[in-house]
């Protein structure tokens, strides 16, 4: 039976208690989405609905620090990884679809380079990419951009401070070993850029899509939070992405029972760099459209993270 409405749950993975929302078809392919920090899973609600409807199961994460998952003294970005990670495994689940925005895309790529055979495919909105070099893009400007919101959000927050701050302070280090690594992705990627109003560089987006094998770029330039500023436009990105072959078809069958009923191979329509405005390049020229910080959940008036 499909649920219309997320169900909350609780799960204790990796020593740590996390809350999930789960809504969709409990036999369909299993769809796990990551916010980014200082927001929460409910930020998905809306396009849990979408896929819902096209007979996905989603399970979307408060990760920890955040919302009514635990408060820790770790927020390393690999013990977030590692929650991911444990959630797959105590939930049993295979192929997974990961989506994840900003430092939930970090936190869904680097599962997927730790355990590609988990991984069918790979969504990663507005990407939290580390600078690749000191001499690189600046990562202050990163950690600006972030922090700015912190006044819109700080009233109502519902995140630990120290959550933001940690992981804020990680990915402004420049990291020439995740840069390296881009190369070792193996499930289809769909790379999602907010265009030139982002606190994401899109050039720096550019070149990780260059360096993950067979990923495809999209810019949709409204900014930071493109599945709540550009709702229709970054569904109608996913789900085609998400129909192309190579993809587990909502009718789940887990690698479990039939390992050999999907098939990953690259298909001729992967790795093409395309932007959803026509004007709109990877370097940021062209269209602008709202600006990042407007943090705001289009429809409910409320701020719901930055990140």
């Amino acid at each position: 039976m499909v649920s219309e409405r997320p169900a909350v749950r609780i799960v204790e993975v990796n020593a740590v208690r996390l809350s999930y929302r789960e809504g969709g078809d409990p036999k369909g392919a299993p769809v796990v989405l990551l916010h980014g920090s200082g927001s929460d899973a409910a930020t998905w609600d809306r396009f849990v609905v979408r896929l819902a409807a096209g007979g996905y199961r989603c399970i979307a994460l408060d990760l920890r620090g955040h919302a009514t998952s635990a408060r820790t003294a770790d927020y390393s970005l690999t013990s977030i990884r590692n929650d991911v990670l444990h959630l797959l495994e105590t939930l049993a689940l295979q192929d997974a679809i990961l989506i994840g925005h900003s430092v939930g895309g970090y936190a869904a790529l680097a599962a997927a380079l730790h355990s590609p055979g988990r991984v069918s495919r790979l969504v990663l909105e507005d990407l939290a990419a580390p600078p690749r070099s000191a001499t690189g893009m600046s990562a202050t400007g990163l950690v600006r951009g972030l922090l700015a919101a912190v006044g819109v959000l700080t009233e109502r927050r519902t995140y630990e401070l120290r959550a933001v701050a940690s992981i804020l302070r990680q990915l402004s280090r420049p990291d020439p070993e995740w840069w390296a690594r881009l190369g070792d992705v193996r499930p289809p990627t769909l790379i999602l850029s907010g265009g030139p109003t982002s606190c994401i560089p899109p050039q720096r987006l550019a070149e990780v899509a260059a360096a993950v094998p067979g990923a495809e770029l999209v810019t949709i330039p409204v900014g930071h939070r493109v599945h709540s500023l550009a709702p229709d436009r970054f569904a109608a990105e996913v789900t085609a992405f998400l129909s192309e072959p190579g993809v587990a078809h909502p009718e789940y069958t887990s690698a479990a029972s039939s390992s050999t009923g999907r098939s990953t191979a690259p298909t001729p329509d992967r790795g093409r760099r395309r932007a959803a405005d026509d004007q709109v390049v990877a370097d940021g020229s062209g269209t602008v459209g709202r600006s990042w910080w407007d943090a705001t959940e289009a429809g409910t008036g409320r701020a719901s993270g930055f990140s």
